[in-house]
């Protein structure tokens, strides 16, 4: 069982980073899958701290009550989660994403004056129980899209957030195929951007999708690597990936 706190993995996976074997598109980090508020608002969380196709980045992930979504990247939207989930958002370059552990289990996101987002972390049972399945999975099986498809049903009902898919077609096309090795709650949160606040942490009146890939009706934590097919060029994805808006 693991006795390290949300913290101390973190620690050591920016010490150490480590990508996947593979000839796909690979990252390896952390951050918030997806976090639901009873305002309407979603965020999301990535510090990729190795990538097979360009520099270490981090992301912030905002859809509003409309439905509207934002990727804030600090590195290139083409080597970056633009160029997956990108289409239908709006991509914004920013110079920096600030990620500051309070306590072992609790961290504050900030974007300059833009963002500030404070999340507390919890263990329970399921969480627990799929980081142990997820360390006794040999690293071949995660690179097998029949067991990601067959271990996202089990992920579902064990966490209770809705369902979730670990292999499955991003907004930009190229198939995302996740290995979560380490995954926690998310037990309270507040967060405010331009000065507007989130309210409390909960469900969606319904569950959403980037995609394909359904996001978590309960906020969820992990570290992990995930991969990537590789993007096929067209006129229109490489519009928008250097249509990047203003930085904030």
């Amino acid at each position: 069982m693991n006795t390290q706190t949300p913290r101390e993995v973190v620690t050591d996976v920016r010490a150490h980073p480590r990508l996947a074997d593979g000839d796909d598109e690979r990252f390896a980090g952390y951050g918030v899958m997806g976090l639901p508020f009873a305002s309407g608002h979603y965020l999301a969380l990535r510090d990729m701290v190795a990538s097979s196709i360009g520099p270490a980045y981090r992301s912030v992930w905002h859809r509003d009550p409309s439905g509207h979504w934002a990727l804030y990247t600090t590195t290139a939207p083409d080597r970056s989660c633009p160029r997956y989930f990108g289409a239908g958002a709006t991509t914004r370059h920013v110079p920096s994403i600030n990620v500051g552990w309070a306590d072992d289990r609790t961290f504050e996101v900030t974007m300059g004056e833009t963002l500030r987002w404070t999340v507390e972390l919890a263990s329970s049972p399921a969480t627990r129980l799929m980081t142990a399945l997820s360390g006794a999975t040999p690293t071949a099986a995660w690179r097998s899209r029949t067991i990601l498809h067959a271990i996202g049903p089990m992920a579902t009902v064990m966490l209770r957030a809705g369902r979730i898919r670990m292999c499955a077609r991003t907004p930009n096309g190229p198939q995302f195929r996740g290995t979560p090795l380490y995954v926690w709650r998310v037990g309270d949160s507040r967060a405010s951007l331009d000065g507007e606040t989130f309210g409390a942490p909960a469900p969606l009146d319904e569950q959403i999708s980037i995609g394909d890939i359904p996001l978590p009706q309960r906020g969820l934590f992990f570290v992990g690597r995930s991969a990537f097919d590789a993007p096929v060029p067209t006129d229109k994805t490489q519009q928008h990936l250097t249509d990047t808006g203003a930085p904030t």
